[in-house]
């Protein structure tokens, strides 16, 4: 139990600095981001969609943003930009970071007992489980980005033409 207080207690620093400062780099760089070179990416789908949300929804979603994966930090850059006034922000912000340090906190110290133990106990099957894991994430990566490449063919002619 001692473990997983520790991790979540560095964690919730951890989450508060990078999250905090997300936030902070959106609200300083409001003003000019959609006119810089940054333009392009704050037009991508994943921030458009965290846009409407967050105008929609406000600080609940900042808080749920952080128990997603890859929309945290859309989430609290766009609050910055959007300036997002800090009372409505900060509760968010420590109750969101909370929930995912505690989360992070009790898996990560889970798993790594678990193979720990598997590696102490049966090497043979650890290292054959940490490559079927890494043999399934390179599998994900290529298969997205087979995926994705025709889209990005098709909008490239599109545009062309």
């Amino acid at each position: 139990m001692e473990k997983v207080v520790l991790a979540a207690a560095g964690l919730y620093v951890i989450v508060l600095l990078r999250a905090g400062g997300t936030f902070a780099v959106g609200w300083l760089a409001a003003a000019g981001a959609r006119r810089s070179r940054f333009a392009e990416r704050l037009s991508s789908a994943r921030f458009v969609r965290a846009e409407r949300a967050i105008q929609r929804w406000g600080a609940p979603v900042v808080a749920v943003s952080f128990l997603t994966i890859g929309f945290q930090t859309a989430a609290n850059f766009l609050a910055g930009t959007m300036r997002m006034p800090l009372p409505r922000y900060l509760p968010a912000l420590f109750a969101g970071g909370a929930c995912w340090a505690l989360l992070y906190a009790t898996v990560g110290v889970g798993v790594v007992q678990v193979v720990t133990r598997l590696f102490a106990e049966r090497t043979a099957l650890g290292v054959a489980v940490v490559a079927a894991l890494l043999a399934a994430a390179c599998a994900a990566v290529v298969y997205r980005r087979r995926r994705a490449s025709p889209a990005a063919r098709g909008k490239a002619a599109a545009d062309e033409a």
